[in-house]
């Protein structure tokens, strides 16, 4: 079993930028290892909605401490919001 993330190993400014930037391609999805959600996202870059998912994934991503996006993304693995 490996040890758990420390802040250094946090993901979290990359993460929220490309949520931001490229969110429409669920790029930011595939890094946290959530592949489902990455798919989901290009599917949804259809009808255009996942940019602004996206967007706000992305402010929630950078507006949350680097021990509170370890525990609830990397390692809790939330999917959504």
């Amino acid at each position: 079993m490996a040890p758990p993330p420390t802040p250094q190993d946090s993901k979290r400014i990359v993460c929220g930028v490309l949520a931001i930037i490229v969110g429409f391609l669920g790029i930011h999805r595939f890094m946290l290892g959530d592949t489902a959600g990455g798919i989901i996202r290009i599917l949804l870059n259809c009808v255009l909605v996942s940019g602004l998912i996206g967007l706000i994934e992305g402010i929630i991503y950078l507006t949350k401490s680097d021990e509170e996006f370890i525990e609830i993304y990397q390692v809790g693995k939330k999917a959504w919001f």
